[in-house]
């Protein structure tokens, strides 16, 4: 009799169901086109609803109607094909890597096609739209490819999104050493990459078209074999499913999706990732979403009314005049990050990286690598002075100490040397704050950049530079400290419930990373053009146009930081152990990792206004010490240090050199030898 009951319930609920999806997909039509028809309404011209009706029924005046056919209506069809196709490319994407974060945002994927379209611009080759997406769909498919390769597929959170940074700061810091070296071939590119569905006509939305509906005709027909991904790799094999050729195929489809996104209006963010979560409750609740066929457009609805959403918000909120120069891409960065944030805090640890070995060296590996370090600083500072757009003698600076130089050796070693100082400081003062936040979350790939205190500090930094032009050198400072102060504790205050989670700590600073890129492209957009440049030559880690006063706070901190570090190197050690120990000892945590991350906030900051943002050295100069001479601080500390200074020493000689006049930042010499070696890191601790 039970069987009986119960039998007629199967079908019932499995109707119940699909009603309820076809319902919630009604819901987001109606959504959707009620924002569109918001934003429709919304511009600096005076013209209203009724104006929009004539217009669109022919009856309008001429001007009105203008209005409409060439700025409000391609601006709407262009949010509307913008948000689709993220929001099925990010479906697509997180369903092939079994990954709830893959995105073309995590995946690099905006990162790669920004690169692709600064390299061909610097060119000077002028060319078509459809040829621009296609150089952005190589950038971009290649990034990603890269990315999947390092991570992994499967629960691989952790390691996803630090590929992901990695690569993103990377491509980042050339695409921005492209802009400066060509100002004039790449222009109009930095304002693309902040994400704006501002258009002039529809011939950008008709040339994209055809490449999204091939994206999305290939993902729908590829559903089948995508769902069975789901059922692990050996189970697909067992339906006849070829794994590796499904991946590769819906991995390009999902970034030829993207790829047309991102030509039409910039690296819109976030949109890939949110629209897919906030479909997924609904395919948990309604079998009609539980295959790819539904949801992937499901995913699509959503991103078109995230994107229309942030548009409609951002008129409602900003005055008109205001709104038509702020990209919708900074609105969706910003919720984007929130939601990131509030991912994190609900996501289980994965824990996929791996902590350093236990390593022991001897005192006389410790001294040899000392002598050997001290004496690569002494030459990087010989070279660093002596090279340049002006070649000098060590005579010259002999005669320059002694005040007996010309005018032209004079002014030459005035303005070198405490660019020099500055580099060999703020390398310093980077490695000492990586070394502390690794050791307090004991996780080795932990770095002030990454995990956002680099990127709070340069958004204080850049608000005072383009707000105050004639702001010193202690005001920057302070500016980048409360910045860096402010997402420090935003990253660590989220991060410490749990005890310094890997997946939570990587997460939120990626999120606070992102969000503080987007507020400081938004502020560079809305300046002086020409505190604009100075901000971008600042955000490069470049050292031009330092003072001896601009060092000073630097060197203040960084005598503190090494101070106190040594001081207190061995709750160091115990705090990089593990939980217990230090419990065990009587050694009380929280203050010593409060202590401990307060004082690399002030490093980084320091660091942050007297070069710029320096990327990797938090990074390379700790994992490469304890690598030298063992985990024991002591000697950790010192070794760290030297090798920082060296790093961006030379890293800003070379700059400086290489293609003298013109000059590359310190930041993308760093960038070019430190994403490589943070990747390799990556994939020895797969092993």
């Amino acid at each position: 009799m039970a069987v009986t009951a119960t039998t007629p319930a199967a079908p019932t609920q499995a109707a119940a169901t699909r009603t309820g999806a076809a319902a919630v997909t009604a819901s987001l039509v109606l959504l959707v086109a009620c924002l569109a028809l918001v934003d429709l309404t919304q511009g600096t011209a005076a013209v209203g609803a009724a104006e929009i009706v004539k217009a669109v029924a022919g009856h309008a005046d001429p001007g009105d109607a203008s209005v409409v056919v060439a700025s409000r209506l391609p601006r709407m069809a262009a949010g509307l094909l913008v948000g689709a196709a993220l929001g099925m490319a990010g479906a697509a994407l997180q369903a092939v890597s079994r990954n709830v974060l893959a995105a073309p945002d995590t995946l690099a994927v905006n990162a790669g096609s920004y690169f692709a379209l600064g390299l061909a611009a610097a060119t000077g080759v002028s060319l078509p739209l459809l040829a621009s997406s296609g150089i952005a769909f190589a950038g971009g498919l290649a990034a990603a490819a890269v990315v999947l390769g390092l991570s992994g597929l499967g629960s691989g959170t952790v390691r996803l999104v630090l590929a992901g940074s990695a690569l993103t700061l990377g491509l980042g810091a050339l695409t921005e050493g492209l802009l400066l070296l060509f100002p004039q071939q790449t222009e109009g590119v930095y304002h693309w990459n902040q994400g704006s569905i501002a258009q002039s006509g529809f011939d950008g939305v008709l040339q994209m078209l055809p490449v999204a509906a091939v994206g999305v005709l290939g993902l729908l027909l590829l559903a089948r074999r995508v769902d069975a991904l789901a059922l692990g790799d050996e189970a697909a094999r067992g339906l006849g499913v070829p794994v590796r050729s499904t991946r590769v195929l819906a991995v390009a489809l999902a970034a030829l999706l993207a790829t047309s996104a991102v030509t039409l209006a910039g690296p819109v963010g976030f949109v890939g990732l949110c629209a897919p979560a906030l479909m997924r409750p609904l395919a948990r609740r309604f079998r009609g979403y539980a295959r790819g066929r539904t949801f992937v457009p499901a995913a699509g609805l959503a991103g078109a009314a995230l994107v229309l959403g942030a548009d409609v918000l951002l008129r409602a909120v900003v005055p008109a005049d205001t709104a038509v120069a702020v990209p919708t891409g900074v609105v969706t960065s910003l919720v984007g990050a929130v939601f990131v944030i509030v991912m994190a805090a609900r996501l289980r640890d994965t824990g996929d990286v791996a902590v350093d070995r236990l390593r022991i060296r001897g005192r006389t590996a410790f001294l040899a690598t000392a002598a050997v370090l001290v004496a690569a600083l002494l030459g990087a500072t010989v070279a660093g002075v002596l090279l340049g757009d002006a070649k000098l003698l060590l005579g010259d600076v002999t005669n320059w100490m002694a005040g007996r130089a010309g005018q032209t050796v004079s002014f030459v070693l005035d303005t070198r040397v405490p660019r020099v100082l500055a580099a060999l400081l703020a390398g310093g003062a980077l490695a000492l704050a990586g070394t502390l936040v690794q050791a307090v979350t004991r996780n080795p790939l932990a770095e002030p950049g990454i995990m956002g205190v680099s990127g709070g500090a340069a958004l204080g930094a850049v608000l005072l530079v383009t707000t105050v032009p004639m702001a010193g050198s202690w005001s920057v400072a302070g500016a980048a400290f409360a910045g860096a102060t402010g997402a420090a504790l935003i990253v660590f205050g989220l991060a410490a419930r749990g005890g310094f989670r890997q997946t939570r700590l990587v997460l939120v600073g990626f999120a606070v990373h992102t969000g503080t890129a987007a507020v400081v492209g938004l502020l560079i957009i809305l300046t002086d053009p020409f505190n604009a440049t100075k901000a971008l030559t600042w955000l490069s880690g470049s050292t031009y146009g330092r003072t001896l006063p601009d060092v000073l706070p630097l060197a203040v901190a960084l005598a503190l930081g090494v101070a106190v570090a040594l001081a207190r190197r061995t709750e160091l050690d115990l705090v990089s152990l593990d939980e217990d120990t230090p419990r065990l000892l009587g050694l009380p945590l929280g203050p010593g990792r409060l202590g401990f991350l307060a004082l690399s906030v002030l490093l980084s900051a320091t660091a942050v206004a007297a070069a710029g943002t320096i990327g990797f050295v938090g990074l390379v100069a700790p994992h490469a010490a304890r690598a030298l001479v063992g985990r024991r601080h002591h000697r950790v500390v010192p070794v760290a240090v030297l090798l920082g200074a060296v790093l961006v020493c030379v890293a800003d000689a070379v700059g400086r050199t290489v293609i003298a006049p013109a000059q590359l930042g310190a930041g993308l010499m760093t960038a070019v030898i430190g994403t490589p070696y943070f990747l390799y890191l990556l994939v020895r601790s797969r092993r």
